[in-house]
């Protein structure tokens, strides 16, 4: 797949935004995997490409044309300009990978070969096979104009959506009835929240024959972070089970593939896809804990700082912690401030009444009024999140966005957690070590690892999406004995003890709990008004 820079910009290497091409063996395991192989009278099939780039799928197509030509006895030219279409929007991509098809195959006209945005482009065909690598262009990336034309075209434009989910509501909808889709590409919208609208699309309407895994490949030309999985999905009304595969090796890239079959028949099933042997659990927020995220002020190298003390008024300073200290399993505070620029009522304080303050803050003025937030209207010293006042004194539990941590850490109120830091709050000290013990089992860490996107290192990454949908024993209903037992080996940081606890405490509440504990309401910020002491 291929994007040009001038619109999309360019990455760090120098490349554009969604510029990755892929490597020959993935070409080939995805063709043979949608069925387009030679042995077939390829004739017979129309095929697409949405944007083929440097014609990784192209030539590979042609060949296997070709072959199929020799066996089925058709005008192979005629079959390869009339059945084979697609989009590049670089031009210069478009114009190399032409000229060299052509030169492949002599006398092929390329008039389904089209220079524009897939996204734009009107098709008067349906296809028998979809298959490519669509760009990857992360919505903030996507220009504004464009990014609301979209919007005004795709259902699945949903929250900050990347570029390729609308490749794919795309290129679905041109799909054939009993017709094949595949693409590699970012295994995000399975997982996370932009990819809901696109999720309820292919459940209500097609059906995922294969989810591989091949995160721990290199599928591409060049190393990128992209999270990468095959999708097959057909376009069908039988409805079987989903076949899952994780594969790590080129050389088991290749069909027959060892599968799992999962039984995927809803869109509601997607929030569970990743977590067996949990239905008869509970999420967090079932039993009356709420999840949040730390305050975020689009300037933190102004706003926090450990020399802050003798610049600002201590009222208006707030002891901020965040994902650098906690590391190495321990806690360790650095000793930053965050400014906070707010009234207990939550209006912005009169500068004029904290002379400190405002000396120090007009100093960066200029840096601050740079911020997106006060382009679009808001006070120059404001930040992106206001500030709850009573979260600093409640017990919470401090999650590092990826961390590498084993411990799980719970703040007994001296901490206002900083943007980096997922928190859980809603009951007092012993369920929150209860509940951070339970977070530090492998039973919850293998949920985490399923729910998430692997990270470099295969840290946790403790998102709020993740962490909703987390699904484990009910706090309330744990056994005191088992309870006690679990306390102490978090106290005493005894890992072992804790899986093998957390697996007795599952044991024990496997027969359903009361309907009545699932309708905790869970508790909100504002429902505290005690300081911890």
């Amino acid at each position: 797949m291929s994007f040009t820079g001038d619109i999309y910009g360019f990455r760090k290497n120098g490349k554009s935004h969604g510029d990755v091409f892929t490597t020959p063996e993935v070409v080939r395991f995805m063709l043979d995997l949608i069925g387009y192989t030679a042995d077939k009278d390829l004739s017979r099939f129309r095929i697409l490409e949405p944007s083929f780039g440097q014609g990784d799928f192209l030539f590979e197509i042609q060949r296997r044309i070709a072959q199929s030509a020799t066996t089925h006895d058709f005008d192979y030219v005629r079959a390869f300009s009339e059945n084979v279409c697609g989009c590049e929007l670089d031009p210069d991509k478009y114009e190399r990978t032409v000229n060299a098809l052509r030169d492949l195959c002599p006398g092929y006209r390329a008039f389904n070969l089209k220079n524009e945005d897939f996204l734009f482009t009107k098709w008067n065909m349906d296809f028998d096979f979809i298959v490519g690598n669509p760009p990857y262009v992360r919505y903030e990336n996507i220009p504004s104009q464009t990014r609301e034309s979209y919007k005004s075209i795709f259902r699945t434009f949903h929250y900050r959506c990347d570029l390729y989910v609308l490749f794919y509501e795309h290129s679905l909808a041109m799909l054939k009835k009993e017709g094949r889709h595949s693409f590699i590409c970012s295994n995000r919208w399975i997982k996370n929240e932009y990819g809901r609208k696109l999720r309820a699309t292919v459940c209500s309407a097609y059906h995922l024959d294969f989810l591989i895994d091949i995160e721990g490949l290199n599928p591409f030309h060049e190393a990128v972070l992209a999270y990468p999985a095959i999708t097959v999905i057909s376009n069908t009304a039988l409805h079987d089970a989903t076949q899952f595969a994780t594969i790590d090796n080129l050389n088991d890239l290749r069909i027959p593939i060892s599968t799992v079959p999962k039984q995927l028949r809803c869109a509601d099933n997607w929030d569970n896809l990743f977590l067996e042997g949990s239905n008869d659990l509970f999420s967090i927020e079932e039993q009356g804990f709420s999840i949040g995220i730390g305050v975020a002020t689009g300037a933190d190298k102004i706003l926090i700082g450990t020399d802050l003390k003798d610049k600002i008024e201590d009222e208006l300073l707030l002891p901020v912690i965040n994902s650098r200290d906690l590391s190495g399993d321990r806690l360790n505070w650095r000793g930053e401030f965050l400014i906070n620029p707010y009234r207990p009522d939550g209006a912005l304080i009169d500068l004029d009444d904290y002379p400190k303050a405002h000396k120090y803050l007009d100093s960066y003025r200029h840096m601050l009024e740079q911020r997106h937030i006060v382009r679009k209207g808001r006070c120059w010293y404001s930040l992106i999140d206001k500030i709850k006042p009573s979260l600093k004194s409640l017990p919470k539990i401090l999650l590092p966005d990826i961390s590498g941590n084993r411990r799980i850490f719970v703040d007994n109120g001296l901490f206002y957690p900083a943007h980096n830091i997922y928190y859980v709050i809603g009951h007092r000290g012993e369920d929150l070590e209860v509940l951070a013990a339970i977070l530090m089992s492998d039973f919850a860490r293998k949920q985490i690892k399923n729910l998430s996107n692997k990270m470099n290192g295969g840290f946790p990454r403790w998102q709020s999406q993740n962490l909703r949908r987390l699904r484990i024993p009910f706090i309330r209903k744990i056994q005191s004995k088992l309870r006690s037992r679990l306390l102490d080996a978090y106290r005493n940081d005894n890992q072992d003890s804790i899986n093998l606890i957390v697996e007795e405490i599952i044991g024990s509440q496997r027969e359903p709990v009361s309907k009545s504990y699932r309708d905790c309401t869970p508790i909100s910020l504002f429902d505290f008004d005690f300081e911890v002491v």
